[in-house]
């Protein structure tokens, strides 16, 4: 049964088409409407059904003018908040030069954790600016942003700050993701289990004292922690309470996404190396599979992720920009889009439920975001195209009219009445 509708409605969309991403499908609805009353959905249908209770009540209507409304983007796994440029690397690739192989000279994450670590909170909160407002230009209304790059107490909380200054200014929501494991400092190059009791003992409870994060990832990888490394990070993470989240199987298998299992992980992500039975462990659990074609594209990898066994094993897949400066500096979703496609075989389908509502499970929002349902936040995209199916066969294209985020509107340019 619908709920009753309130007495006032602040804004309806006529005259559209919708793909709402719920029950785990596109789920259309044509010559639709949608009205939305302070932050929240409050009744999706037919126009014809919906104008006859709804018009009245309106303080404004939105012609659509047959455009197409989807969910808002939810960009799950980005390292969104670092200092330098690593496009030095990027020639070093073209030249043949592996990722491990950077990593060993001292170049991949290292040199962005030094310029990081050199950089004020004032320069951050600025680059990391640029790239937020060129995301949410993209229909990306609900982020993820990851430490990772400081490596040290100072700088992981410098980081996390500045997130919270960019969740502060921007509309986005923004999800911050302690990532302290994610590699090795220079300084306890010699020391990997030192390093690891100074995340667990120092970093993980500062980190919760001060409110910065609400999810733990680490990398598990033979280049970053072993499993039993990050075994300890988890459990430290669990016991403060925080949402787990693993860099697993994206150049070697570590079985990480079956210890990250164990932890009712919200996501492993990458997964390019993962064994059927890491992912039986993640079905089990109810693991959401983090699929990052961009990082998978720009490293020149050739080992895809299983999708047929997600398939098999009904494991949501979510799609996400991996936006960083070393393996994915992308900052189009709907590019990922066309990449979830024609690199990992993904169907138009998949690849727009995985950056929507499996975006959502990834970060644990899937109540409130990812899907457009009646009580759900009027996080929106309005796209001027023929068919969803669009964003991702028109590589890069973002024929955007209009962002609403929790009922506010940006960037319109639609009439309203």
């Amino acid at each position: 049964m619908e709920t009753p509708l309130p007495d006032k409605i602040d804004t309806l969309f006529i005259n559209c088409h919708l793909a709402t991403m719920a029950g785990n499908a596109l789920s259309i609805i044509e010559n639709a409407a949608l009205a939305v009353t302070g932050k929240t959905i409050v009744r999706v249908g037919k126009e014809k059904d919906l104008q006859k209770s709804v018009k009245t009540r309106c303080q404004k209507i939105i012609d659509c003018n047959k455009c197409w409304i989807l969910p808002g983007f939810v960009d799950c796994h980005t390292h969104l908040a670092w200092a330098g440029s690593r496009s030095n690397e990027f020639e070093m690739r073209l030249n043949g030069a592996t990722y491990e192989e950077i990593s060993k000279k001292g170049g991949g994450i290292f040199s962005t954790v030094k310029a990081t670590r050199n950089a004020s909170k004032d320069e951050l909160f600025i680059s990391a600016s640029k790239r937020i407002d060129a995301l949410l230009k993209q229909g990306i209304t609900s982020l993820e942003i990851k430490s990772g790059y400081g490596l040290d107490l100072e700088t992981e909380l410098k980081i996390l700050e500045v997130i919270r200054q960019l969740d502060e200014k921007f509309p986005l929501h923004i999800e911050a993701t302690f990532l302290g494991a994610h590699a090795l400092p220079p300084e306890f190059a010699d020391n990997p289990d030192g390093y690891i009791d100074l995340v667990t003992q120092t970093m993980l409870p500062e980190v919760k004292a001060q409110g910065f994060a609400t999810a733990v990832d680490a990398f598990c990888e033979n280049i970053a922690f072993s499993r039993d490394q990050i075994k300890k990070v988890f459990k430290k993470a669990k016991d403060l309470g925080f949402n787990i989240k693993l860099h697993a199987e994206q150049l070697s298998d570590s079985n990480g996404a079956a210890m990250a299992s164990e932890f009712n992980a919200l996501s492993c992500d990458h997964l390019e190396y993962l064994s059927l039975e890491g992912a039986k462990k993640m079905a089990q659990h109810k693991v959401t599979a983090v699929l990052l074609p961009g990082a998978f594209y720009f490293l020149k990898e050739t080992r895809k992720p299983p999708v047929d066994t997600f398939r098999d094993l009904k494991i949501p897949m979510a799609v996400s920009t991996d936006l960083n400066p070393g393996s994915s500096p992308v900052h189009s979703m709907t590019l990922i889009l066309n990449m979830a496609c024609m690199l990992f075989d993904m169907t138009c389908e998949e690849a727009l439920l995985g950056a929507t509502i499996n975006g959502a499970k990834a970060l644990g929002l899937e109540q409130s975001k990812g899907s457009i349902e009646a009580g759900k936040d009027a996080d929106l995209v309005i796209w001027d195209m023929d068919t969803p199916e669009d964003l991702c066969y028109l590589a890069g294209l973002t024929p955007i009219k209009m962002v609403m985020i929790k009922g506010g509107i940006h960037h319109n340019n639609l009439q309203t009445n």
